[in-house]
């Protein structure tokens, strides 16, 4: 009979053999990209397809990058992922803050409101917010892809809201006993202990600017405010056969994000599991 250690050791490496298939599966795509990025014209359609290129053409990356402005279209995805994740990084901590901290009537609807919201589909309000922009004058720029972000996200006021009920009532009561103005024990003591969710909210914002495609679609013509996944997309226009350098100018734009997220990783989790303070 095996003993309790030599079967949790079993089901251990059984859970990570699993875990590793499943991860090499996800990983595929992205392994692929590399690949592609680094072949040369005659081995990008061969079949059965040819994983590692017998020839690694590492001019693709520098060609990829002069055939398109890439770095002007970097700098505007920089400016709209920046300005989105300050906003709700601004926004979302407060409104969070007001509904599961401070006692007043008004919480429980709010937050009532915030979850029946966060159930509309986009799809739904794309067309009067574009209405509204386009009134205000601003399609054609970039602010409407970053200025709603600093009046908050209903998915991150409740991921922050629930992080905020984690927190033991005695620290605030101790601060309030002291002469701690409301806004002063949210700015020196909520804040700097929410710090795990606040880099889960700002790695979501940042990804999901970064990576979108449809807002810059709709609000931007102007060909020198594109972003970086519009200008993916006209690269690809322009020079339909050169998969080679696509790929490359794809591996480039998703380096960021994989960095991003390695550097947050342990906040990440910790923000997403609502572990508090210990």
């Amino acid at each position: 009979m095996k003993s309790p250690q030599s079967v949790k050791r079993i089901q251990n490496a059984s859970a990570h053999t699993f875990l590793i298939i499943v991860g090499l599966f996800f990983l595929l795509p992205f392994i692929w990209m590399v690949s592609t990025s680094l072949k040369p014209d005659n081995e990008l359609f061969l079949w059965p397809p040819k994983w590692i290129p017998g020839l690694l053409v590492w001019s693709n990356y520098p060609e990829s990058v002069n055939y398109v402005p890439f770095f002007n279209y970097l700098g505007n995805t920089l400016t709209i992922s920046g300005l989105a994740t300050l906003g709700v990084l601004f926004a979302c901590p407060l409104v969070a803050y007001g509904i599961a901290r401070i006692p007043w009537k008004g919480a429980k609807p709010l937050f009532a409101i915030t979850l029946v919201v966060m159930m509309v589909p986009y799809q739904v309000t794309m067309i009067p917010i574009f209405i509204l922009f386009k009134n205000f004058g601003w399609v054609g720029t970039n602010i409407p892809l970053w200025l709603p972000a600093f009046f908050g996200a209903p998915f991150f006021i409740f991921l922050l809201r629930q992080f905020f009920m984690g927190l033991p009532r005695e620290l605030e009561d101790a601060a309030r006993i002291d002469g701690a103005s409301e806004l002063l024990i949210y700015w020196k003591i909520m804040l700097p202990l929410c710090k795990p969710a606040l880099l889960t909210i700002a790695l979501f914002q940042f990804m999901g600017s970064w990576t979108d495609y449809q807002g810059p679609l709709i609000y931007l013509s102007d060909e020198s405010k594109y972003t970086i996944m519009l200008g993916l997309q006209a690269f690809k226009t322009q020079h339909g056969a050169e998969w080679q350098m696509l790929m490359a100018a794809s591996v480039l734009v998703t380096l960021p994000i994989i960095i991003l997220y390695f550097l947050v990783q342990k906040s990440f989790i910790q923000g997403i599991t609502f572990s508090g303070i210990k």
